[in-house]
């Protein structure tokens, strides 16, 4: 039996980006673009002392993940960053051969209508129904994990965390670019003051769907603050690399790593 919660996401999945685009003033794309740079330097910088396979002229290959990656964005953008290359597409082979090259990327989503969105968007990636705390992957399977404003939408952020820990292969990053409970007077003004005023009315304009967009504020008010998830993480088994906060704190960035020589 389909659950409430996923039967909502597929309910709003064909106006999925563009109100996220709309609500967050199109912010989200930047947190996005932000988060896939950091992700790049800091593999480029991980593989910078082992250049076996760039001194064979073979480009070193990402496993990705987007997990609750709904309708893709986060791995199109990750691609696009990671193998960006000149305008003018002017590279030679041998100046290409030594970047980075994502593998065809895991979209994995509850929500079979999320997922039905990303094949008009012509990803090179392979769209998954799972389940976020129990994944269909054998241990060690991924570089990296990006998973966008889904943390909050699991049954159990440590469950989530460990799932990751677990298919996320030693070295390996886990970004989770979401909204947490709110800490300073500004967050908590704009999330229980000013984000139920105007977030549902705006999602119900526009798609239909006003009880999903009470859930997103509601969600956000129930999460972990983000010093708290930090902790969580660390208990898991990662090492926190970096916390980001994106405008004064209505988004975080946060940067996980999961040990070399750990199992």
């Amino acid at each position: 039996m389909k659950s409430p919660v996923r039967k909502m996401f597929d309910g709003i999945a064909s106006r999925y980006d563009f109100l996220n685009h709309f609500l967050s003033c199109y912010q989200d794309v930047l947190w996005r673009r932000y988060c896939c740079k950091c992700l790049k330097k800091m593999v480029a910088a991980d593989g910078a002392d082992s250049a076996s396979d760039d001194a064979q002229g073979f480009a070193r290959k990402v496993r990705l993940l987007d997990l609750c990656g709904g309708t893709g964005d986060f791995a199109n953008t990750f691609r696009k960053i990671f193998e960006g290359r000149c305008a003018c597409k002017c590279s030679s082979q041998k100046e290409t051969s030594h970047g980075l090259v994502v593998d065809p990327a895991v979209i994995g989503d509850f929500s079979y209508g999320m997922l039905a969105e990303v094949k008009p968007k012509k990803i090179d990636a392979h769209a998954v129904q799972l389940d976020a705390m129990k994944m269909p992957f054998a241990e060690c399977q991924f570089d990296v994990i990006l998973n966008g404003f889904g943390m909050r939408n699991v049954p159990d952020a440590r469950g989530a965390l460990m799932e990751s820990y677990r298919v996320l292969d030693a070295g390996g990053y886990l970004c989770v670019l979401e909204f947490f409970s709110p800490r300073n007077f500004f967050n908590k003004f704009f999330y229980k003051v000013l984000a139920p005023l105007f977030i549902p009315v705006m999602g119900a304009f526009f798609s239909g769907k006003r009880d999903a967009y009470e859930y997103l504020v509601n969600s956000i008010i129930r999460f972990l603050p983000v010093d708290e998830f930090c902790k969580l993480a660390e208990e898991c088994g990662f090492e926190v690399k970096k916390v980001k906060m994106f405008d004064g704190g209505i988004s975080f960035g946060v940067f996980l790593r999961k040990p070399v020589g750990t199992p």
